[in-house]
């Protein structure tokens, strides 16, 4: 049978193809932690200090963050600029942000060992703060430390400053944050939903991922 030069052409771009795909890198495998596991790794070791970001990682907030842009600069984001949102936000607007079930888990072990809990955000500190207060209700939690506002993604120093052994965050910030402290980075899965995207590629920096911790 004779082929046409179209259909010679076709068969070997499809080959062409196929061996570009067959010699492209393949994505890592995304190293999951359940639950159980992150116990069984936590035995016998002494109680610890342990870190936790807040949006997105504790706290589904995006309600808050959703009313304030429809309040300060609907279709923008100019309101993450705003003062006034961040005093309203940290001021009690989380009464409306949704606590994630797996933080409640995670939180219920650690205060079971007797680790320190400390939450480090990227946000703002604002006057008459009351988001220490509500995440100490929310998560009833016993030794309640403050919150600590870092203004900004980066955290190195205040992981490092407290001697932080595991640092559980739904950024990539908060991986190379925790690394570069010397903490082990854990993270935590931001729901699609969720007002800060894009949504970072779980797995992508080859942290542990905890299991069903979008919600």
């Amino acid at each position: 049978m004779r082929l046409s030069a179209f259909a010679i052409a076709t068969c070997v771009a499809f080959q062409l193809v196929g061996c570009a795909l067959s010699s492209a890198p393949s994505a890592p495998a995304i190293r999951w932690l359940s639950m159980p596991a992150l116990q069984a790794s936590l035995a016998g070791t002494p109680p610890m200090a342990v870190g936790f970001d807040i949006d997105d990682t504790v706290l589904f907030s995006s309600p808050c963050f959703y009313a304030g842009q429809q309040k300060y600069s609907p279709g923008s984001e100019a309101y993450l600029h705003n003062p006034a949102f961040w005093q309203a936000l940290n001021g009690g607007c989380d009464r409306y942000s949704i606590p994630k079930q797996s933080a409640r888990a995670l939180i219920a072990l650690h205060q079971q060992r007797g680790d320190r809990i400390y939450f480090i955000t990227g946000r703002p500190h604002t006057d008459h703060e009351q988001l220490t207060a509500l995440l100490a209700r929310t998560f009833a939690i016993s030794n309640m430390q403050p919150v600590v506002f870092n203004s900004g993604p980066e955290k190195t120093r205040f992981i490092h400053d407290r001697h932080l052994k595991i640092y559980y965050g739904d950024a990539d910030s908060d991986i190379t944050s925790a690394r570069e402290a010397g903490a082990r980075p854990v993270r935590v899965m931001r729901a699609a939903n969720s007002t800060y995207q894009p949504l970072p590629v779980n797995g992508a920096l080859g942290e542990e991922v905890l299991e069903h911790s979008t919600y």
